[in-house]
């Protein structure tokens, strides 16, 4: 299938939703990763009925074997995956306190937050590399923010700083391969997440910013809207 790939996490609802409506309407194909191959493909009919770019894919981040398996699957369809978009997560917690927060809440949070992400860009490393222009963007929070964190949240918030180290390493690691790694906080947005927050598409357009970068852009970064945030 010719033109830009991208797969996008958590793609059957809010910012997941929006981004693959935006690219798609950008002309790309997307690769709508959902836990439920049912939600994915509502979500496909509600984008575009009847698009032969829009292919839903069962990819639930927190089971160590789908990664895989949904890769294997895109190889079959597309040429390359120009950019992979992690942006499932869960588990917002802010009535939570660290001092005594139950510790198997915040395993759960890290299993998606943190290794879904890990192990998807793992799995689709050799379809970004047959990219010309490969991009990762690994969909954060400002309460990821260490040097912001004063309590609250500790689930949540340590995932996503844990999500912005991985973003770190990877840049480093993928230098010498083009692919620019970036971090992006989406701000708050009015989702099942962040009710009441800015409308669902300003906060993917602050994640595709990360995506339409120039080859020379910036890698290794924390950024909302385009301007960089505290570690």
């Amino acid at each position: 299938m010719p033109g830009q790939v991208a797969l996008v996490t958590g793609a059957n609802r809010g910012i997941g939703a929006e981004l693959a409506e935006q690219l798609h309407t950008q002309g790309w194909t997307m690769l709508l990763g959902v836990r439920d191959l049912g939600k994915g493909r509502e979500t496909a009919r509600a984008i575009a009925p009847g698009s032969e770019r829009l292919l839903p894919v069962k990819l639930d981040v927190s089971d160590p074997d789908d990664a895989a398996a949904a890769a294997e699957w895109a190889a079959g369809r597309v040429e390359q995956v120009d950019a992979v978009i992690n942006n499932a997560a869960i588990l917002y917690d802010p009535g939570e306190r660290a001092i005594s927060v139950d510790l198997a809440s915040v395993h759960q949070a890290m299993e998606t937050n943190l290794y879904g992400a890990w192990r998807v860009c793992q799995a689709f490393l050799p379809l970004l590399r047959r990219s010309e222009h490969p991009r990762i963007v690994n969909v954060s929070s400002e309460g990821g923010s260490i040097s912001e964190m004063t309590g609250g949240a500790p689930a949540y918030s340590v995932s996503k700083a844990a999500l912005n180290a991985l973003t770190r390493l990877l840049a480093g690691e993928l230098r010498r391969d083009r692919i620019l790694v970036n971090a992006i906080c989406p701000g708050w947005t009015d989702t099942d997440m962040g009710q009441g927050g800015r409308p669902v598409r300003d906060g993917a357009r602050s994640v595709l910013w990360a995506v339409d970068l120039p080859d020379d852009g910036p890698t290794g970064g924390f950024f909302r809207d385009g301007r960089p945030l505290p570690w």
